[in-house]
């Protein structure tokens, strides 16, 4: 089976620090590291590979820097990796990235042969948005599954195991499709010596707007109808107030004085 994981660099969240004068990200010295929930889509992707053999391609798209989390995918077993480059592509909302990013699996396909099975993290934890994967989908025609925890290949199809608000549910899908990925029982492996040794000897290329070849109308801050206008650290909430009474009667009436005392109730 032939399978492509579209992969993000982030900044670490837990190093993230807020400017208390600008209320802007600090992003200098946080490190970046690959969305968690992409490295869950690369993990099924390389259990498949286990399972029925194959290969599996990552794709990223931004700067030059997140050369080095496509290495780290390369050093756990990720058979290739692609990385879509251009200024041009710089300030994409969802809409003008998911348009991007397929059209560069079209052209990666012509490298690598045709995918059976797209895996997207299900969001990146510096956006949020949960839009790429299922937008991607769209723009390829393909269907989509999204919530994976589990993902069983079959001769033409894949069978998921998906999460929902009220438990799980089992599709079957044929391929190509896409499939998001949200956080499993398990995490991405780790790599081995041989690994890293040949990640850091891989070729990792470059897809530049020269070998996609967009409309440029449609990329970058022109191509996105959405924009952040700005941006604002919430007020950080004073102390509460602890009732301690002798007994949980004692304590409700406390709280209720003092809600009807601040004119709450």
């Amino acid at each position: 089976m032939n399978i492509l994981v579209c992969a993000k660099q982030v900044p670490d969240t837990t190093e993230i620090r807020i400017d208390p004068v600008r209320h802007t990200l600090i992003r200098d010295g946080v490190p970046s590291i690959l969305n968690p929930f992409d490295s869950y889509a690369l993990e099924m992707a390389l259990r498949i590979k286990d399972a029925c053999k194959g290969k599996v391609v990552v794709l990223s798209m931004g700067p030059a820097q997140a050369k080095n989390m496509l290495m780290e995918c390369l050093s756990v077993g990720a058979d290739k990796a692609y990385l879509c480059s251009d200024r041009v592509f710089g300030g994409s909302d969802t809409l003008a990235t998911s348009f991007i990013l397929s059209n560069a699996i079209r052209t990666v396909e012509k490298l690598e042969g045709a995918f059976d099975l797209i895996l997207c993290g299900k969001q990146a934890i510096d956006g949020d948005t949960a839009q790429v994967g299922p937008e991607i989908a769209e723009h390829l025609n393909y269907p989509q599954i999204t919530y994976a925890v589990e993902i069983a290949a079959k001769e033409d199809s894949v069978v998921v195991k998906r999460e929902t608000d009220m438990g799980y549910e089992r599709i079957r899908v044929k391929t190509p499709c896409l499939i998001t990925a949200t956080k499993p029982s398990f995490d991405l492996r780790f790599p081995t010596l041989k690994g890293k040794l040949n990640a850091r000897k891989a070729e990792i290329p470059v897809l530049s707007n020269t070998e996609i070849n967009l409309d440029t109308n449609l990329t970058g801050l022109k191509g996105s109808p959405t924009k952040v206008k700005s941006t604002f650290t919430p007020p950080v909430k004073e102390g509460g107030v602890i009732i301690q009474e002798e007994s949980d009667e004692a304590s409700a009436a406390k709280a209720v004085k003092l809600l009807s005392e601040a004119h709450i109730i």
